[in-house]
């Protein structure tokens, strides 16, 4: 009996023991974790702005007068201006979000047209083309599609370049425009399908007289008693004439000179050659523009081969975001 007691004694002890055991493991399991070390906060990451569609002050150039009008009543009379209003409305959807993102950048980094007073202006020389009377109903739809779509590149608004016709192949910032700050790298020389222009965009000559060069070239600060001989110098990527050489000692640069001479004349720097005849110049080449950035009528056929707008956008101008700025 007394080994009985001892047993059982011992048994209980046992059984004790183990129960507590359990009990100290299931606390373990059931403990609630301790909170992570704190980490380093990751960079900002940029959000789609979902806002309202701002109101913005136009100058107009006709009548002189300041108007307010919403922004994407404003980007419809500049579709409509800047491209053929019965395009193709996949085409003229790309135009818009470029139209949209020149306006939006031009605003945030200077004040839109700070001559004016105003956000923008319908003189193309100043700001873009606009031409309100001309919006059709392909362009209203445009409009619609892309309501508040602008192009970013790290965050920022791009430099919305476009042109008439690349002739094929669009050029660099530098090449095509002269532009003095780092080349964007979002600016590629790309194949562009030009093959949808008019046969004067595709193949062209123009002709200026020997005065009208002299006078450019004093504008440019250079001087040339006359001028026996004009020849390309140096040529960018794309094969657009970056400099041109008078009298095989003036240097002058491609884009400014087309700009001096009347760039609707001169109609790109894609030239095959340049020839002295008698009193004239005479400059051959191709395509129409500075060739930066999109090429409308590249636009245009590829949105007849069925392109979506951001596939245009996407073919022209390389790793940028189409944001959401408004509804």
């Amino acid at each position: 009996m007394q080994y009985k007691r001892w047993y059982v004694l011992i048994t209980l002890v046992l059984l004790v023991a183990l129960t507590m055991s359990g009990c100290g493991m299931l606390n373990q399991t059931q403990k609630k974790p301790e909170p992570a070390p704190p980490t380093q906060p990751s960079a900002p990451q940029k959000q789609v702005v979902q806002g309202n569609e701002p109101d913005i002050l136009v100058f107009m150039h006709e009548t002189k007068e300041k108007k307010t009008m919403k922004m994407e009543e404003y980007i419809a009379g500049v579709v409509a201006g800047e491209m053929k209003a019965d395009w193709p409305v996949e085409a003229l959807a790309a135009q818009a979000i470029l139209a949209r993102t020149f306006t939006v950048q031009a605003i945030e980094e200077k004040g839109g047209v700070p001559a004016r007073g105003t956000q923008a202006s319908t003189d193309i020389k100043e700001f873009q083309a606009y031409n309100g009377k001309a919006v059709s109903e392909n362009v209203r739809k445009a409009i619609e599609m892309t309501r508040g779509m602008v192009i970013t590149y790290q965050g920022k608004p791009i430099h919305a370049w476009f042109h008439a016709s690349a002739g094929g192949i669009t050029a660099s910032a530098k090449e095509g425009l002269n532009f003095k700050d780092a080349e964007p790298a979002y600016i590629q020389s790309v194949q562009s399908p030009d093959d949808l222009a008019p046969a004067d965009v595709q193949n062209w000559t123009a002709s200026f007289t020997k005065k009208q060069v002299m006078a450019v070239l004093t504008k440019m600060g250079k001087t040339a008693a006359s001028i026996d001989s004009v020849e390309i110098g140096q040529k960018g990527s794309s094969g657009r004439a970056t400099t041109m050489i008078i009298n095989k000692n003036i240097e002058v640069s491609g884009p400014e000179m087309r700009v001096g001479l009347d760039s609707t004349k001169l109609k790109s720097m894609l030239l095959d050659k340049v020839e002295v005849s008698g009193d004239n110049i005479i400059f051959t080449g191709k395509g129409y523009g500075h060739g930066v950035g999109m090429s409308q009528w590249g636009a245009n056929k590829m949105a007849t081969m069925g392109s979506k707008p951001e596939d245009i956008i996407e073919q022209y101008f390389k790793d940028v975001i189409i944001e959401k700025r408004w509804n």
